[in-house]
C-alpha cells in the first residue's frame, strides 16, 4: 500500500470495499484478455483517442499522427483491441473507422468503480 494512503487508512481503521463481491474464475478468465489489450501503452491511448474523438468514431488516418510509430505498428495496436471487442471497425471506401463498445467499457470500469450500495 502506498505510504501516502497509509496514514488514511490507520486513521480511520479499515477501507470500505472497493467491490461489491469478487469476480469468479470464469469472468476474470473472461476480463484477464481485456486488460492485457489495454496493458500496452498505445493501445490505451488509441483507445482513449478514439473514444474521446467527436462524433464518437476515428479514422485510422486521424489516429497515426499522434504516434511516432509505422502505419502497420499503429493497424496491429487497434488489430489487438479489436479482437478483444473492446473496438469495432468498418472500412468505408480506402479508410477504416474505429468507434468503442460502450458496453464492454461500462463492465470493465463497473469492476473498477466503488462498489454500489444497496439500499
Amino acid at each position: 500500500m502506498s505510504k501516502q494512503l497509509l496514514p488514511l487508512v490507520e486513521a480511520e481503521g479499515c477501507c470500505a470495499p472497493l467491490a461489491a463481491e469478487p469476480i469468479g474464475a470464469d469472468e476474470a478468465a473472461e476480463l484477464a484478455p481485456l486488460f492485457k489489450a489495454l496493458g500496452d501503452p498505445v493501445r490505451l491511448r488509441l483507445l482513449s483517442l478514439i473514444a474521446s474523438h467527436e462524433g464518437g468514431e476515428a479514422c485510422v488516418c486521424d489516429l497515426t499522427g499522434a504516434f511516432d510509430l509505422t502505419a502497420p505498428t499503429i493497424s496491429h495496436h487497434l488489430k489487438v483491441l479489436r479482437q478483444a471487442g473492446l473496438i469495432g471497425s468498418e472500412r468505408r471506401g480506402t479508410w477504416v473507422y474505429y468507434w468503442i463498445n460502450p458496453p464492454l467499457l461500462e463492465r470493465l470500469s463497473s469492476l473498477l468503480g466503488p462498489a454500489r450500495v444497496l439500499r
